[in-house]
């Protein structure tokens, strides 16, 4: 979950200021430590230390480099500590490579016993440190550095998107194996990175490499290569998000723009209703069954996914964790419809399980990402229009994903009815961000609380699922979301003065259910926060606080609006107590390791 960049710039423009600027925009990856290498005179110059971007550049003046070619990494940590001699870049012995590298080598405690076997010292406690070492010893052996990293490959094991440079030959190598890895081509130069928006700025024209195949980066051009070292013609995709998509337009903090881009993105992602109809007409008829499978904030839109197509199709759904997926395959056949949710589309467990389910089953990918991997590997794809998200927490992608399931949904029942009701969302999401005070007033009061519960009815349950994860993601409080009529079965127990309960209440069916289970947690003390509608009057005497939304959101479309006030809950209250709600600890962005 590390995020790389590498660029070859032509004219002798200094390359350390701009991957400086490009590695920035991949902070959501991982901010364990920062660390940049260029090669200017035959020799490798490394600035690198533990702590985030902004701290290690006041310290080393990061963008003060000779060269005009190099490779930047930021890191999430999975091998040693988050330190500066465990921070990439890494190099090999005698100091000719430098590599950056994103993802897990599975083998190399194997392959580090074995080079040490030979001589090679580490410095490391990294995975990675086994990969310049690999490469020095090929090109001991006279392999240029395209062969000797193509040999590398060979023996390592795992998931990895890499990029090399030495002080002999003047280019970048790069590769990938289950690891996100694009190429950009740009007027100034050639740039490698993990996502996107590292380069916008510099290069809107893309190629996705696949598996194994090798990207060479001189000056004067690209060469991609096949897994056999053929040089293959690959297509290039223009990006259309703007640079300014992936800055904060004077937010104190991403989190918080992309909360109120989310509007804008729900009306992006209605425009895709004619894709979906194909897709739609491709599959209908030809299965009696659906699965999702997601991670975590994916997951609670898989759920909410189950309730509509259970109750407007007709047709058996199910819903599986990524990781769970490989208990559950042998039940998949033809006429079973896989539905894959993944924001990058790089998700390591979402990936493996859609490998599995190529196999037997018709395949479909929900992502926000054109080109990731998913999208490549998927059957059919459907695209969320969220634009790039840099919040690690997520918000615009989740409610594009929950659009998306919304349209799939309504075209697969022909409830167009639906879709005149999708189109008004955007409207009731501006009406709750026209004034958040009692949302501020309420972050306040409960900043201090060591636990929070969550509870919800059918279409409410998922967002109660997803308003507690929201919490202990980005302030650190224990939040637990559960089914309200599980109260009885064993969590009441922990209710008390002490615990604050957040209810979602929308109007319809089980609202009246809900309110007894509110009533339950009141009588043994609780303070109850209440998510409910305007003209719910017993929802505003029975709570102690309450934000109101637009009645004629009902049941089956709270889950797109009423989980707004709950990630604006999770953000003030993060703000509260002082954090940072675009960082939080020990998570990263884009999940790339199982």
């Amino acid at each position: 979950m590390c995020g790389i960049v590498g660029c070859i710039l032509k004219n002798n423009r200094k390359a350390a200021p701009i991957l400086l600027d490009s590695i920035s925009k991949l902070e959501y990856r991982g901010y364990d430590s920062i660390g940049i290498a260029t090669i200017d005179n035959n020799k490798i110059f490394i600035k690198k230390d533990e702590g985030n971007i902004e701290t290690v550049d006041n310290k080393l003046d990061l963008a003060d480099m000779d060269g005009d070619y190099g490779i930047a990494h930021v890191r999430w940590a999975t091998h040693g500590d988050p330190n500066k001699v465990n921070s990439h870049p890494h190099t090999s012995q005698d100091e000719k490579i430098a590599v950056v590298h994103n993802g897990i080598i599975e083998n190399y405690v194997e392959l580090k016993e074995q080079l040490e076997n030979e001589g090679y010292e580490f410095k490391s406690d990294t995975d990675t440190e086994v990969i310049p070492q690999l490469i020095s010893k090929y090109m001991s052996k006279g392999f240029d550095l395209e062969s000797a990293v193509r040999e590398t490959i060979t023996m390592i094991e795992g998931a990895y998107a890499i990029a090399a440079i030495c002080t002999d030959e003047k280019k970048i190598v790069a590769t990938r194996k289950d690891s996100p890895l694009i190429v950009g081509l740009g007027k100034k130069g050639y740039f490698v990175a993990s996502d996107s928006p590292a380069i916008l700025k510099y290069a809107k024209d893309i190629i996705y490499p696949e598996k194994d195949e090798l990207v060479i980066l001189t000056e004067n051009e690209i060469v991609i290569k096949d897994e056999y070292d053929n040089i293959i013609e690959k297509e290039i995709e223009t990006i259309d998000w703007s640079p300014e998509m992936a800055e904060k337009e004077g937010y104190d903090y991403f989190m918080l723009k992309e909360i109120n881009e989310q509007s804008t993105a729900v009306k992006n992602t209605l425009t895709g209703k004619k894709e979906i109809e194909k897709i739609v007409s491709k599959i209908k008829g030809n299965i009696n069954r659906i699965i999702f499978v997601a991670c975590g904030t994916s997951y609670h839109a898989s759920l909410t996914g189950k309730y509509l197509i259970e109750t407007l199709a007709g047709i058996p759904t199910e819903v599986i964790l990524a990781s769970e997926f490989k208990y559950s395959t042998k039940t998949l056949d033809d006429k079973t419809l896989v539905i894959f949710i993944s924001q990058s589309g790089e998700t390591a467990d979402t990936l493996k399980a859609l490998e599995a389910a190529n196999k037997t089953s018709q395949t479909l990918a929900i992502v926000n990402v054109v080109g990731s991997s998913a999208t490549r590997q998927a059957n059919h794809v459907i695209y969320t229009q969220a634009g790039p998200e840099i919040g690690v927490a997520a918000t615009k992608t989740y409610l594009s994903q929950l659009t998306s399931i919304y349209m799939f949904a309504a075209i697969l029942s022909g409830n167009e009815y639906l879709f005149k009701d999708l189109n008004k969302i955007p409207k009731y999401i501006d009406e709750i961000l026209e004034d958040t005070t009692e949302i501020e007033l309420v972050s306040k009061k409960f900043k201090y609380a060591d636990d929070f519960f969550f509870i919800g009815r059918g279409y409410a349950y998922p967002i109660a699922l997803e308003g507690a994860l929201k919490l202990k993601e980005i302030t650190y409080i224990h939040g637990e979301g559960y089914a309200a009529g599980e109260l009885k079965h064993g969590p009441l127990a922990l209710i008390d003065q002490n615990i604050p309960v957040v209810v979602v209440a929308p109007p319809g069916d089980n609202n009246r259910k809900t309110m007894s289970n509110l009533e339950e947690v009141k009588s043994r003390g609780a303070d109850v926060f209440a998510v409910g509608s305007f003209d719910d009057e017993s929802l505003r005497s029975k709570s102690d606080d309450i934000f109101c939304i637009n009645p004629d959101v009902d049941e089956i479309l709270a889950p797109l609006v009423y989980i707004v006030p709950l990630q604006l809950l999770s953000y003030y209250v993060a703000i509260e107590r002082k954090l940072d709600p675009d960082k939080p600890r020990n998570l990263a962005k884009c999940v790339t390791v199982e």
